[in-house]
């Protein structure tokens, strides 16, 4: 069959089925280890301070269910694409392994949750990426679930918001990994045409064609603290122009000073930042 799926629309993805109401999953490990200030804390405590360490205040990584969770109003999630998964278009070794291993850690079927919700009231066409699928790695299906998402918002009048999350593009689809940079950047010029907002909500880590595609073109960006936003990373570009970087070179404050990103809002505000913003450009 080469790298077509039976319904031959797109080369390198295959779907099935629409429409599920997601929620966060639920957690075998009782204790976690803080990696910031090394205290060993219950899982619990971490759950119930918005995936924070009650320490430190350290920001532990959220999966793309928990962001959902935390952006959207309960029960008014529902899910969109939920069974596009990758073809093998490269007949990449030992990629077909890493992508069931990676559905077995995350429990999902690639790097990011789409669909419409509810955010304070407000309908919204949202998307949110998880590092725990192989790296938040951009592929096929990441690129088709946000223009997907991007065009669903544009049928029905919707602001989008995305959370992005990644390691940058998926080497094991080479071309047709980069190539998602510029459909997803397309798909947000015709949103713009539309004149229908986009809130980027770029998290830690956040590098690679993600950052230089989809999540820094947004009306309004917005970031927690401290994450690391980023093309290539600090030693690469250190290497490269042969410079010494500035401290905190590639953070959110950083970003934010220097006006590559426009708000830095805490976890447990990031909902109201969102929807004040939104209430605004609506």
């Amino acid at each position: 069959m080469g790298i077509f799926s039976s319904k031959k629309k797109y080369a390198t993805i295959k779907s099935e089925t629409d429409g599920k109401t997601i929620k966060p999953l639920s957690t075998t490990n009782l204790w976690v280890k803080c990696d910031s200030c090394g205290e060993i804390l219950y899982r619990k405590d971490i759950d119930n301070n918005y995936k924070k360490c009650p320490k430190c205040d350290f920001y532990f990584n959220m999966s793309a269910k928990e962001r959902i969770a935390l952006l959207i109003d309960e029960d008014t999630f529902q899910e969109y694409d939920d069974n596009i998964v990758s073809e093998n278009p490269l007949d990449f070794p030992g990629y077909e392994e890493k992508k069931e291993k990676a559905t077995k850690k995350s429990g999902i079927n690639d790097a990011i949750i789409s669909g419409i919700g509810k955010l304070n009231g407000l309908e919204i066409s949202i998307a949110a990426m998880d590092f725990n699928y192989m790296g938040g790695s951009m592929g096929s299906v990441v690129g088709e679930k946000i223009t997907r998402a991007i065009e669903r918002a544009i049928e029905l009048k919707l602001p989008v918001v995305i959370v992005a999350t990644s390691g940058g593009a998926r080497m094991q689809e080479g071309i047709f990994s980069l190539m998602q940079m510029a459909k997803t950047s397309a798909a947000l010029e015709k949103l713009r045409e539309n004149k229908l907002p986009f809130i980027s909500i770029p998290v830690n880590p956040t590098t690679g064609g993600v950052t230089a595609s989809f999540a820094m073109l947004g009306d309004v960006i917005i970031s927690e603290p401290k994450a690391l936003i980023g093309f290539a990373g600090p030693r690469v570009i250190e290497q490269t122009i042969k410079q010494k970087l500035p401290e905190g070179f590639q953070t959110s404050e950083f970003l934010l000073e220097h006006g590559m990103v426009d708000i830095i809002a805490k976890r447990e505000e990031l909902k109201d930042t969102v929807y004040k913003v939104l209430s605004i450009l609506v």
